[in-house]
């Protein structure tokens, strides 16, 4: 546990399940006061009294990230219950599968709109109440795939998780007069609803790979996001955290043999 985490008000799209839960229970655990920010009602107040029922304070808003009047509704409520925003971490994503060959304008917006617009929308509704913080934070949730990593019929995804990084060293330099830093944080394969989706083949094929020789858990991400928000993380800015196992350092699986 960080204990530089105690009391700040943390908000974190797309925390009503998979990797955003996850970062909102280990703010929570931290004692920090989390706003679980998601589209699904349902889902996100499950997600609230899962925290709360461990002890964490917690509660939920339902919104679009790229959705301007949402996110400015969002950081009011935010304000309103606990009095102010001290961290937001960038988590909302989505990642529909569709080949190059045959992707629509549509499905190609989609992503980009969900990914990369709101992130862009999140932060920038999120900055005035970032800038009255004395530990004004974002991390940001990009992915290996894109930045290192390739995957058939993500091209829309990896282009959208590549971009966020590009995003974020501007952003430093930019929030930076204002002492907010901005980092991401890179997941390789991580056990969540979607990753179990891909199937026990797939599931079991990708740990063989990974030089840990496991896939990560949702505890893992939370833990490099609540250390680039905490305040001995406060001189990083600008910069990404892999957090894969190793899975994108053997050449090939000769190497792994």
């Amino acid at each position: 546990m960080i204990a530089s985490l105690e009391g700040l008000s943390v908000m974190v799209t797309g925390a009503s399940k998979g990797i955003g839960k996850g970062i909102a229970s280990g703010f929570a655990s931290a004692g920090a006061k989390v706003l679980v920010v998601a589209r699904s009602e349902a889902s996100a107040a499950a997600a609230v009294e899962e925290i709360v029922s461990a002890g964490g304070i917690a509660n939920h808003y339902c919104a679009d990230v790229s959705n301007r009047t949402d996110m400015k509704a969002a950081v009011a409520r935010c304000v309103e219950l606990y009095g102010g925003l001290d961290v937001l971490c960038a988590n909302a994503g989505i990642f529909p599968s569709a080949d190059l060959e045959s992707m629509t304008d549509d499905q190609w917006d989609e992503v980009m709109n969900t990914n990369l617009k709101g992130t862009f929308v999140s932060v920038q509704t999120c900055l005035p109440e970032l800038k009255k913080s004395q530990a004004g934070r974002v991390v940001v949730t990009s992915s290996i795939t894109g930045p290192i990593t390739g995957f058939p019929g993500w091209s829309h995804y990896g282009a959208s998780k590549s971009a966020q990084l590009g995003f974020i060293r501007t952003a430093a330099i930019e929030l930076g007069k204002y002492q907010i830093t901005i980092n991401a944080v890179m997941p390789g394969n991580i056990i969540t609803e979607g990753l179990e989706n891909m199937g026990q083949e797939y599931l079991e094929q990708t740990a063989a790979s990974i030089p840990l020789k496991k896939l990560g858990s949702t505890e893992d991400i939370a833990n490099a996001a609540m250390f680039l928000a905490s305040r001995e993380a406060g001189y990083v800015t600008g910069q990404t955290i892999v957090v894969d196992g190793g899975q994108v350092l053997p050449e090939s699986l000769e190497a792994m043999e």
